[in-house]
This record gives C-alpha cells, sequence and structure tokens, in this order.
C-alpha cells in the first residue's frame, strides 16, 4: 500500500512538473523538423496520459508502459516535447522488473511499436537511422535493468526459500532429537523400575517404593514432554541433580562430582550438559544396569568438561548396540557448539562418554 502511494505521488510530481510553462520545451525531441505545436489543452491531456500512469507502474506495469507510450507517441507527433517523457523510461524499467507474464510479447509489441512511430516521425521531420537506432538501444536498456533487477529479486526469494526450508528440516531434526532424549530416558527408567518390580512380590514395602518410583518418573517424563512441545525450551529436563536422582532410583547407583562453580552458560550449552549426562546414564540403565556410575563434571573458564562411566559390573536389559540415534545426535549437538565428544567401552569393563563444551565465556 505504501508502495503505491509514492508510485501515485511520482506520478503526480512528474505531471506538474511537466505542466511547468518554462520547462514545455526541455523534453525528449526525436525529429528535428516536426513542427512545434503551441501548448494547449491537448498539451495537458497529453502529459496526464504520458505521466499519470505511472501510478499503476507496479500493479499494472504492462497498462502503465502502453497508456505512457500512447502519451509519448502524441507528444513528439505534435511536436511539444514536454518533460514528460521522462516517464517512458521508468515505465519500461517497472515494466521489465514488474511483469510476470507475456514478457516477450512485451517486447516485441513495444519494439514494433516504436518502430511504426520512428517511421512515421522520419516522414513528417528529418530523423536518421542512427538516431532511431540510439534512441532504441537506450529504450532497451530501461528494459534490461528491469528485467536485471527482476532476476535479482527472484534469486534473492529462492535463496530466502530454501534458507527457510534448511530451518524448517533443522527444526524438526532437533524436535526429534528432544522428544528422543526425553522420552527415551524416562520410558528406560520405567522399563527397568518395571522389571525389578516383578521380583518384589513378597516385599510389600520396597514394592510400593518402586511403584511410586515408576510414577514419579512417568510424571517427569508427561512434564518434560509438555516442555518439548512449549517451543522446545531448552531449559525443560531439569537440574543435572535430579537427574542423577531419578536414576538413582531406578536402580542405578550413581556418584556424581561437580568441580568449579557453574557459569552463566548459554541455553544451548546448558542443555546440552543436561543431555550428554541423560543420554549417558540411560544407556548406562539399558546395557550395564546396577553398576557402579560415576559422573563427573568440571565448570572451567570458556567450557565444560563431562565424563560419564560405568564399571561394567551390572546387568543389560537390553542388547548392547541397540536403539538409536542418541549418542549421534549427542555428538552432532556437540560438534555444533564447537565442542568435542566421544563415547566407547572401556578397556577395564563398562563405557565411557566424555564431552567438552564451549560456553563463550573466559575469566
Amino acid at each position: 500500500m505504501i508502495a503505491r502511494v509514492r508510485d501515485l505521488l511520482f506520478a503526480l510530481l512528474l505531471t506538474g512538473l511537466a505542466l511547468v510553462p518554462d520547462w514545455h520545451r526541455h523534453g525528449t525531441r526525436l525529429a528535428d523538423a516536426v513542427p512545434a505545436r503551441p501548448f494547449d489543452g491537448w498539451g495537458v491531456l497529453v502529459i496526464v496520459v504520458e505521466c499519470l500512469p505511472l501510478a499503476l507502474r507496479r500493479v499494472r506495469p504492462t497498462i502503465c508502459l502502453a497508456l505512457v507510450f500512447a502519451g509519448f507517441a502524441a507528444d513528439q507527433l505534435s511536436g511539444y516535447n514536454t518533460l514528460g517523457g521522462t516517464a517512458l523510461p521508468v515505465a519500461l524499467i517497472s515494466a521489465g522488473l514488474h511483469s510476470d507474464r507475456y514478457r516477450r510479447t512485451i517486447v516485441v509489441t513495444a519494439t514494433a511499436a516504436f518502430l511504426a512511430l520512428a517511421a512515421v516521425l522520419a516522414r513528417i521531420g528529418r530523423l536518421g537511422p542512427d538516431v532511431v537506432a540510439l534512441f532504441y538501444l537506450v529504450l532497451g536498456s530501461m528494459w534490461v535493468v528491469g528485467a536485471t533487477l527482476r532476476r535479482s529479486r527472484i534469486a534473492e526469494l529462492d535463496h530466502r526459500r530454501q534458507l527457510e526450508q534448511a530451518t524448517r528440516a533443522g527444526e524438526r531434526t532437533r524436535i526429534a532429537r528432544e522428544l528422543h532424549d526425553v522420552v527415551t530416558h524416562h520410558v528406560t527408567a520405567m522399563v527397568v523400575q518395571a522389571e525389578a518390580a516383578r521380583y518384589l512380590t513378597g516385599a510389600p514395602e520396597r514394592l510400593d517404593g518402586a511403584l511410586a518410583a515408576i510414577a514419579d518418573t512417568g510424571r517427569q517424563a508427561v512434564t518434560d514432554l509438555r516442555h518439548v512441545l512449549d517451543l522446545l525450551d531448552p531449559g525443560h529436563g531439569g537440574e543435572l541433580r535430579a537427574l542423577v536422582e531419578r536414576t538413582r532410583r531406578a536402580g542405578q547407583p550413581v556418584e556424581l562430582v561437580e568441580q568449579g562453580s557453574p557459569p552463566d552458560t548459554p541455553e544451548g550449552a546448558a542443555a546440552t550438559v543436561y543431555r550428554v549426562a541423560q543420554e549417558a546414564l540411560t544407556n548406562a540403565l539399558k546395557y550395564d544396569h546396577g553398576a557402579r556410575t560415576s559422573v563427573t563434571v568440571r565448570y572451567r573458564a570458556g567450557e565444560i568438561d563431562m565424563r560419564i562411566s560405568t564399571d561394567g559390573s551390572g546387568a543389560g536389559t537390553e542388547r548392547a548396540g541397540g536403539g538409536g540415534r542418541g549418542l549421534a545426535g549427542l555428538r552432532e549437538r556437540v560438534d555444533t557448539l564447537g565442542g568435542v565428544f566421544s563415547a566407547g567401552p572401556r578397556a577395564e569393563g563398562g563405557f565411557l562418554v566424555t564431552a567438552r563444551i564451549p560456553t563463550g565465556a573466559t575469566s
């Protein structure tokens, strides 16, 4: 809407300037011998037809070009040679930029109309082929300018569209990873707890505790999923100590050691710290259930170092090597932050996960 208002104001301004008496004979003049006609009411109409259609140059560029050229032809044939002739190059640029259909037809028709005008002017006045060729090249270059701007805009729109598609694809991948991290951890803990509860039927007090732990884990899973679906708040997983405590209640003896003071970390780094611990503890529950597990987090200037390991003394509730994309997703997440991630079996038994996560803080 604002662009249309600007076009209307420009058209009115050019019309007003062309109507200034002192500028009536200072416009484009193709044929020298065309007799000059005193400015009259017909001249006012010529200027209006020549300039006012520029108000439509974006919404109706073809109609705008046709009307402007008609006014320009009448201007040249009448010998007014007004400043309104300036509207023709503007109309050509606009047509090259904004015309969506029949572009080749517009070029052919405009060329034919110009050559017809040149032929008429050559019969009634002195108009050499060199002037015709030069003026045609000038007008043609105006179309080329508009067409070049059009191609640049289309290329920019394509680039933005591709960028948006890549962003959406990346976001879908991130959503899948977040859902995997949340669901896998909690559901694995619930499965392990449920398997253990099967053997506690003879000890009602311990069975009640196991079932309460399963219920608590389920409630935590629902809470985490709600956070994921609520714009994927990176801090939805809760604190690291709470994660360790839930894992202990699932039957995994976990020792947590934190060294240094937690810095003010960016959301991406803080979420990655939590995810590394969550995935490692989930795998410990799956493949080394009951094994002594240690989680060491060292907060340093500019980075956080993590080390999560099991000693291999536990029992696997799932086949080793089964499941998923969790570790690969963590490696990708840490790499994105410029960190280092590794995961693999220890020579003395068990499994080791390490990560160095940059925080961007220095001291």
